[in-house]
């Protein structure tokens, strides 16, 4: 996540051109298709080969450092930067947008995160319980806590019985600013996505789904409670 002041925090991902510049590209196996155009493994099952959308020239940004790593290393395949590298573009992007809502409120995405989890769940947390809702560290979320408090956006109550813990509520301020612009930025995030239409947004909703599921499960994450 990037900060309000548009750098990324310490550990977190990087964004955007170099994201895609340095994503790990694997060798080419052998009987897999060339990097150059949009071939596949022989080893896929039978069938059409994935067809780019119809009218999307891959002229953005990421394909300028595709092409230019292939320059560099035309015995790699740099199939993954096309979408890695994209994913972490967008994300990018939408976390620097002017005009987005959470943008104008000060906010960043992770912070908005932290309120989100308190005003979705109904009730208090603890700094670990965030950290696991949000996908964030626990030092991340110490930062985060710290800036929100000062804002008078959440409050923290030490527990009774171990000093250690703490338990962490929304104001009513922080309530009112979760329900004031969680509207505002589900409609900027609709004008974001209009250029696709119904049935791509689903697809790529899906696409995603599956993208995540896979990463969360390597790296042994326990998503949410439900």
């Amino acid at each position: 996540m990037t900060a309000h002041n548009g750098r990324p925090e310490p550990g977190e991902a990087a964004s955007g051109e170099a994201v895609a510049g340095e994503a790990a590209a694997g060798r080419t196996a052998p009987g897999e298709a060339a990097a150059e155009g949009h071939g596949r493994p022989s080893s896929w099952p039978a069938g059409p080969a994935p067809q780019p959308v119809p009218g999307a020239a891959r002229d953005d940004t990421v394909a300028g450092v595709v092409r230019q790593w292939r320059a560099v290393h035309p015995d790699l395949n740099t199939g993954p930067m096309e979408i890695i590298g994209r994913v972490n573009r967008c994300a990018a992007l939408l976390q620097q947008a002017e005009d987005a809502p959470l943008r104008r409120a000060g906010l960043s995405r992770a912070e908005f995160d932290l309120l989100g989890a308190l005003r979705r769940t109904g009730h208090e947390l603890t700094p670990s319980e965030l950290a696991r809702e949000t996908f964030s560290s626990g030092a991340a979320v110490t930062k985060r806590l710290k800036q929100l408090t000062e804002r008078g956006l959440v409050e923290r109550r030490g527990d009774t019985r171990d000093r250690r813990v703490a338990h962490v509520h929304l104001t009513d301020a922080g309530r009112d600013l979760v329900d004031g612009i969680l509207p505002e930025q589900l409609a900027y995030e609709r004008t974001v996505l209009a250029g696709l239409d119904s049935e791509r947004q689903d697809e790529l909703a899906g696409l995603l789904c599956m993208l995540l599921g896979r990463l969360e499960g390597r790296q042994g994450l326990a998503r949410p409670a439900r």
